[in-house]
């Protein structure tokens, strides 16, 4: 716990500096766009504008994930990251909108930009983001909270080298048209990146299984551990974006509760080791439940339990 802390720790100081670099990046960008009357500049500050919000969101949902489980959140704040990465995802395609809109505006009325300061400009900016990506990239490999800032990064890294390949070419073909097509490339690029997000989120917000996990492949490896016949009402989702939680009805052989223990933690040592699922509510049965069909994923109206800690009847 105190290395998890720790962690978090490290991870909000780095959010807090990308933040204050990246607000200090937008004044700069702003005000070069508007003095080179590059539209793919200003769209730039503005995807980098949802940066600094994706950033402050990923901090305060850091922040909520690092909080205990209290007694009206039993789970603790594992969601409040999750929320977080949702928020952003949404911001990012409304971005996309108003890029959008604007582009095709340009693209009917061309105007002459500074291809110089164009450069310059997207120069610096590739630095800033690409630092913050390194700083960022241990954690978004576990953290759809981090992951959703790192995709902001990547998608403004991105545009600045495209940024950087329209000037140049403006400044020897000299077609402004490139200008505002960069600018919806950048568009239909914010797009992509944010879908990833928005599905993973809504997904983990509705309860739906977590990534990478099948439900039948659970099922079958709970049938597979000892002294467990077979296994119904199955139910995985997530409490955040890296906690997993697990309810079953598990029929065994009627055992003394001595015996029913060990398969209890044979159980739970699968699912902890195989699937990375630490929350689990096992109920133990020793006659058919009505409502089994040997190791079957359930139908979708079952609804799944709430308990924390595995227990057994």
């Amino acid at each position: 716990m105190h290395s998890h802390g720790h962690s978090h720790r490290g991870t909000g100081s780095i959010l807090r500096w990308s933040l204050v670099a990246t607000v200090a990046f937008v004044v700069v960008e702003i005000v070069a766009g508007v003095r080179a009357h590059s539209l793919a500049l200003v769209s730039d500050a503005g995807h980098n504008f949802t940066d600094a919000l994706a950033l402050l969101l990923a901090w305060f949902g850091v922040y909520l994930d690092s909080k205990p489980a209290d007694e009206s959140k039993t789970y603790g704040y594992h969601r409040g990251g999750v929320l977080s990465a949702f928020v952003n995802a949404l911001t990012l395609v409304a971005l996309s909108g108003w890029i959008l809109y604007e582009s095709v505006l340009r693209l009917q009325h061309p105007e002459p930009v500074a291809e110089g300061i164009m450069m310059a400009v997207a120069a610096l900016g590739l630095v800033l983001n690409g630092g913050i990506m390194l700083a960022l990239g241990a954690a978004r490999h576990h953290d759809v909270n981090i992951r959703g800032a790192f995709v902001h990064m990547l998608g403004d890294a991105l545009g600045s080298i495209a940024i950087i390949a329209g000037a140049i070419a403006i400044r020897y073909t000299g077609w402004q048209q490139l200008d505002p097509l960069l600018s919806i490339a950048i568009a239909l690029l914010i797009v992509w990146t944010a879908l990833d997000i928005i599905r993973e989120t809504l997904n983990i917000l509705l309860e739906g299984l977590p990534r990478g996990i099948r439900l039948a492949e659970v099922a079958d490896a709970a049938c597979s551990i000892e002294g467990v016949l077979s296994v119904h009402d199955l139910h995985i989702w997530s409490l955040g974006s890296s906690t997993h939680a697990l309810s079953c009805h598990v029929l065994i052989e009627d055992v003394p509760p001595s015996a029913s223990e060990a398969v209890l933690q044979r159980l739970n040592g699968m699912l902890a080791e195989r699937f990375h699922i630490h929350h689990s509510t096992v109920q133990f049965e020793h006659i058919v439940c009505p409502m089994a069909d040997g190791c079957a994923i359930p139908s979708a109206h079952e609804s799944h339990g709430t308990h924390s800690h595995p227990h057994t009847h």
